[in-house]
Order: C-alpha cells, then structure tokens, then sequence
C-alpha cells in the first residue's frame, strides 16, 4: 500500500497497477481512488497506472486544515516523483479534472497528454448553487442525505435501478466515510473557490475532454466550454450520468487508451 508523505506530513494513498507510460487516474469529489477500478481493469494491461486517492478522502490522512486544488496537484506531483517518472499522463474526472487544469499549464515539462472528464473551468451559477446546497447538507451533519443527494445526480436511472441495495447501503455508512464532516465539507469550498478558466489556454499538452450529455452533476456544456479553451482538444460526449467511467467503463477506457496510445511521452 504505497504512500507518499507531503511536505507538510499528510500522507496520501495511492495504487500502482500494470506496466508501461505512466497515467496518473484522479478521482472526483468522493476523493477515492478505487473509483477508478472498473476503467483499470481494461487499462492495465496497456498503461502503468497510479490511482491516487486525494488528502481529505479514500484512505489518505484527513486532516483539518485548508484545502485547494493546488495542494492535491502538488500531491499528484509528489506522487509520480515517488514513482520515480519524469513525466506522467494525467487523466482526471470530475474535480480530478480541475487538478489536471492545473497542472497542465503549471507544470508542462511533467505532463504528457491529458484527459479532462466531467469537469468545468470555474465556477457559474449554476454549480455555486448546487454545491452551496450540498455543504449545506454537511454542515446540517446530514451525511446520509448528501449521499443519497450524490447517487442521484451521479448515476443514471438504469444503473440506479439496478444497484439498489448497493447503493443503500454506501448512504447508511456516509457518517462513516464522509467523517470528519469538516473535511468534506472544506473540499467542498475549494471546489466553490477555483476557477482556472483563463488558463486553459496555456495548456499546450495534446487533451481530450470527455462530457456526459446526460450529466445532472455537471452539464456537458461545461466540458463544451474547456474543450474550446484548450488549443487543439478534441471534445467526446458519452452517456450514463456523471460517474460515466463507472456506468460506461468499456467505452471511457477504449476512447482514454486510444487517446493516450496515440500520444506518447
């Protein structure tokens, strides 16, 4: 269980699965590397991937202090030089996909390709709306609402119906895997806090940004607006809410691999 302990002592998860280019997988919001798991099993067998689990989240330290996309990108950083690579792909979803908005035009000697997944360049009113209601939610300390709240605006219908019980049972233990509220809660407003629009491009890595046009978390027009800022990006629309690299984990895999395949470092 590799770990990587940052310059101020937390310590951050993360997995090392297959052999080949280095590709850096971040998570989103939940923060929890084996979200990636469904999407690594068909990757593995190209790619020497690195799925990072962010400080606050998964089975990193959580600890009460500020958070900001820019420290969890220094983590990611810190990460591929534990690894010992001079250069990484990054492919993000989510607020994993802000991390890679910032890395990439920060620090482009270490960034290969990139894939920017269901994420946004900064803040409208849209998103401040719906995520000032879900730290509502955790300052109220109803953990077990906000995951219900989650699983609605993640996943499909069909998948929802489908997962019932599973997903049940992920809300009866939110107390648990959301604790300390606090945490959850400061990831949150560093998310209200971010805003990287006006440096997409800067970004002069070769990237694909990839949407879901039935994305209730994060419209696809969101990925519609990165994909005109980043020169030269090719934008991808899939299907199956916003935790498509789980609901559609053969196609985000094929579209990611033949992307990162065609670009090497």
């Amino acid at each position: 269980m590799p770990l990587m302990t940052a310059s101020d002592g937390c310590r951050v998860h993360y997995e090392v699965r297959g052999q080949g280019e280095p590709v850096v997988l971040i998570p989103g919001l939940g923060g929890d590397g084996r979200f990636w798991e469904p999407v690594a099993d068909r990757l593995e067998g190209q790619f020497r991937l690195l799925l990072v689990d962010h400080r606050g989240a998964g089975r990193s330290d959580r600890p009460d202090s500020p958070y900001t996309i820019e420290a969890i990108a220094g983590d990611v950083l810190a990460i591929v030089d534990a690894e010992g690579c001079s250069r990484a792909h990054l492919v993000g979803h989510s607020t994993g996909g802000t991390v890679v908005q910032t890395l990439a035009p920060d620090a482009p000697a270490r960034i290969g390709s990139v894939v920017v997944s269901g994420s946004w360049p900064s803040p409208d009113a849209r998103f401040r709306t719906l995520f000032r209601a879900r730290l509502a939610l955790l300052e109220a300390g109803r953990a077990d609402i906000y995951q219900a709240f989650t699983h609605v605006l993640g996943y499909d219908a069909d998948w929802i119906a489908a997962h019932e019980e599973e997903l049940e049972a992920a809300t009866g233990r939110a107390n648990e895997t959301l604790a300390p509220l606090a945490v959850t809660a400061a990831r949150i407003r560093m998310l209200l806090a971010y805003d990287r629009a006006a440096d997409l491009g800067r970004i002069e890595a070769p990237a694909l940004v990839v949407g879901g046009r039935d994305d209730a978390m994060i419209p696809f027009e969101q990925s519609e607006r990165i994909a005109r800022s980043i020169p030269g990006a090719k934008l991808v629309e899939l299907d199956g809410g916003h935790f498509y690299p789980r609901t559609s984990a053969d196609l985000f895999a094929r579209h990611v691999g033949e992307f990162l395949c065609g670009k090497p470092l």
